[in-house]
């Protein structure tokens, strides 16, 4: 899945190493419900807060880590 550079970069990626994810917000009692989520193609996005989950060592990751220094590029200059 191509990345836009019109979207602005995930609201918080986190690497993982199992093809399922369980996703709750965090923060205890100010998250959400538990979610599982299932990666697909290294990636998959929570439907309740946005939190980006990846594939440890996969092209998504790869993906994300180039976009995140461009934007990171992008406000320094």
């Amino acid at each position: 899945m191509p990345l836009d550079p019109r979207v602005p970069a995930p609201f918080e990626v986190i690497a993982v190493q199992d093809a399922t994810v369980a996703c709750d917000g965090g923060g205890g009692a100010l998250g959400h419900p538990r979610v599982f989520l299932t990666l697909v193609d290294g990636m998959v996005v929570c439907p309740y807060c946005s939190r980006t989950y990846v594939l440890k060592g996969s092209e998504a990751e790869r993906r994300l880590a180039g976009a995140a220094a461009a934007a990171a590029r992008d406000r320094a200059a």
